[in-house]
């Protein structure tokens, strides 16, 4: 049987084709995890007497040779089964006949995809944490090492004030430290465990749901059975939304990147090698890496939206719409895998200008106007009439000051200036959150 609601009868091909969609590639993705649950599951029928231990034996070890065949990438899914779910079964019924039945014993698809997606989810959100933290220490380290390098500031893209590579980098540290709280948010709604409340409704089997919770290694439980199932959208949204975030991030740390590396600015270099050029202008040196990063991060950023359309209008139950969420949810953890590596890799080979107010003294001289209004404002002017002062002085063309070469030649050493950038404390914020993660 290829069909588990197999009743007789064969579906028309063409509606076959359409409701089936893009399963059969996608779950792939899921098909350690559908092994693993249903590991799981029958273990807990065979504790209470829904399957016997001499079946479980023949069982376990033929679903561990389907994991490890599903971990190899070398699980297929047939033309004529529509799922992981289907496969995995008719797999088993083949090797060990009638037993293989057995195992959707007290379940239902419904509840067996959504566990498979919490499962895939948990083990997607550690990895991209990984490397979050990878690209996090990649951050503080440069912020620490160009810490006394100037940088100018712009607000509206015009030269505002003096900035810092060391705060411009620590600043992206710090979001990523935001970033990790959302992340931990949505991985604790995935480490709950929704199998057993089958169709929605639960069983009349007394299926012990704290037991296959335990062996999947679940922090928790979602209780109410249609809620488990009401959380198929709202997960994938809830999760989306964190990577969103994290996109934004990442997004806007590549869009820097383009806007410093550009000749008008050239604050920033890479090595040539990690640049690409034109096919008609030899001089060319382009940041596409950073191009690349900033689109798909864009296009991360918008998977929230559309999971939240695609859930806007439906009642509670299971219906079908909620397949159309595969599509943009499952590859949207590997996006990111590739991006934060990449945006890793780059910034571990950014190559700073370090004499950027020293080479180009007059082109920023302005941007000390504010120093030179608080100086004024500390000997005793006015603030107002401080700033009224150094303004005329901009507009007559007479404004002059000594240009700086590295920033402890200014006086900025409160909390978080660029003189006391604060790293080991944003540091400790990061690490508190990344030990609330599971370990290994």
């Amino acid at each position: 049987m290829s069909k588990l609601w197999d009743k007789g009868w064969s579906l028309d091909e063409k509606i076959e084709k359409f409701t089936v969609g893009k399963d059969r590639e996608l779950d792939l993705l899921l098909a350690p995890y559908d092994i693993q649950g249903t590991i799981a599951h029958i273990t807990m029928l065979s504790h209470i007497g829904y399957i016997t231990q001499e079946e479980l034996g023949l069982l376990v070890p033929e679903l561990a040779k389907l994991h490890e065949l599903a971990l190899q990438g070398k699980m297929e899914i047939e033309p004529s089964v529509e799922d992981i779910h289907s496969q995995v079964e008719l797999m088993l019924t083949r090797s060990l006949g009638e037993v293989g039945k057995k195992v959707h014993i007290g379940r239902s698809r419904n509840d067996q995809v959504m566990l498979d997606i919490k499962l895939f989810t948990r083990d997607s959100i550690l990895k991209t944490t990984a490397l979050v933290k990878e690209l996090f220490d990649s951050l503080q380290a440069a912020s620490e090492k160009y810490k006394d390098i100037l940088l100018p500031g712009y607000t509206h893209l015009q030269v505002a004030m003096p900035s810092s590579f060391g705060l411009w980098l620590g600043a992206y540290a710090e979001a990523l430290a935001d970033d990790l709280d959302l992340l931990h948010t949505a991985f604790k709604m995935a480490d709950r465990n929704p199998l057993g409340a089958a169709a929605g409704y639960g069983s009349s089997i007394p299926i012990d749901r704290k037991e296959t919770a335990r062996l999947l290694g679940f922090g928790d439980l979602d209780y109410n059975s249609v809620y488990a199932l009401l959380g198929r959208g709202k997960l994938e949204k809830t999760v989306s939304w964190a990577y969103a975030s994290l996109a934004s991030t990442l997004g806007r740390f590549a869009s820097d990147c383009c806007l410093y590396m550009s000749a008008n600015f050239g604050f920033i270099s890479l090595p040539s090698e990690l640049t690409t050029g034109s096919s008609i202008m030899p001089h060319k040196k382009n940041p596409d890496v950073f191009e690349l990063v900033r689109a798909g991060c864009n296009r991360i950023a918008s998977i929230p939206q559309t999971l939240g359309a695609i859930m806007s209008n439906l009642p509670s139950g299971y219906f079908r719409d909620t397949q159309i969420l595969k599509e943009e949810y499952l590859p949207m953890f590997s996006r990111m895998d590739d991006i934060l590596e990449i945006v890793c890799f780059a910034t571990r080979n950014l190559e700073v200008k370090d004499d950027i107010y020293k080479a180009d003294g007059d082109r920023y001289l302005y941007s000390l106007s504010v120093e030179k209004v608080n100086a004024l404002a500390a000997s005793g002017v006015p603030f107002r009439d401080a700033y009224r002062q150094v303004g005329l002085e901009i507009a007559s063309g007479k404004f002059d000051m000594e240009v700086p070469e590295k920033v402890s030649d200014l006086s900025h050493t409160h909390i978080g200036s660029m003189g006391n950038l604060c790293n080991p404390a944003i540091a400790e914020r990061f690490y508190k959150v990344l030990e609330q993660f599971p370990k290994g």
